[in-house]
């Protein structure tokens, strides 16, 4: 389970490990008992996965979920998808 500082609750961690997950949560700076150890490569990965989230609610029509059906909707994305990674091909 990955989440940001605003999941960083005892409870959260708790829910986590009883449905057998490992909660990847940093911790707050006032937080008691912090671990000395943090998995930050997995946290990275949230922000990318984040990122890509946020670049693709940018086109309106993904955003206000224009299309209703499953499959309108997953062209759509793609479509949208292809286009974020052809602006990124040719800008680098």
């Amino acid at each position: 389970m990955v989440g940001d500082k605003g999941y960083a609750s005892r409870a959260n961690r708790q829910a986590a490990r009883r449905c057998g997950a490992i909660a990847v949560i940093p911790h707050k700076a006032n937080e008691k008992r912090k671990p000395a150890r943090f998995t930050n490569s997995i946290y990275k990965g949230r922000a990318r996965i984040e990122q890509a989230v946020g670049k693709l609610k940018r086109f309106k029509r993904i955003a206000l979920r224009c299309e209703k059906t499953r499959r309108n909707f997953a062209s759509i994305v793609a479509l949208a998808t292809s286009f974020i990674l052809i602006k990124s091909v040719h800008t680098t």
